[in-house]
């Protein structure tokens, strides 16, 4: 009986060790480029404050000001950094102004979804620190959807442009997935 269950037991071992095998030669590795148009102002903004300090806050600091601010976004994505290029997809979620101190950072839970091309009905989640003044920021890809299912990954990140408080950021991802 005993030798049994440890034949059994080896069996499902080695059957486990060479599915994880199989799988993991089936990865794929995923590049993808676009801009992100998160717009503040105007009568159309597709980032909305939605919780946060009163805007007549008396703080003459005004990353202390604006801690806690929370905005739920719905930002374009296009396949360069003018906004009447292909449309690629959306940047649903939110993000938060998360520092008191001296960096501008933004606590981010993004999901980047694509409505066109090879990717469309596809998406991928970012969740993260951002430190917007930085040059070039580093996020986690956590997850994702469609061809970019199980995906794991980062993303870098660089402001193109800014006006205001409204930017277009440019996105370069490289993600892993099944």
């Amino acid at each position: 009986m005993a030798m049994t269950s440890r034949l059994v037991f080896l069996i499902a071992v080695l059957v486990a060790s060479s599915y994880t095998t199989e799988a993991m030669k089936k990865k794929k590795f995923t590049n993808i480029q676009f801009y992100m148009h998160d717009i503040v102002s105007g009568p159309n903004p597709t980032a909305v404050k939605v919780a946060g300090q009163l805007t007549n806050s008396t703080s003459s600091n005004w990353i202390a000001s604006t801690f806690g601010s929370i905005y739920v976004i719905d930002d374009p994505l296009t396949a360069t950094p003018q906004m009447n290029s292909t449309l690629m997809g959306r940047a649903q979620g939110i993000y938060a102004m998360a520092s008191q101190q001296d960096e501008f950072s933004l606590l981010m839970t993004i999901t980047y979804a694509f409505i066109s091309g090879r990717y469309n009905g596809s998406s991928f989640s970012v969740v993260g620190r951002n430190p917007v003044m930085n040059e070039v920021r580093e996020m986690p890809i956590v997850g994702g959807t469609g061809v970019f299912r199980l995906a794991s990954g980062y993303c870098l990140a660089h402001t193109y442009s800014m006006n205001e408080m409204d930017a277009v950021i440019g996105y370069n991802a490289t993600l892993i997935h099944y």
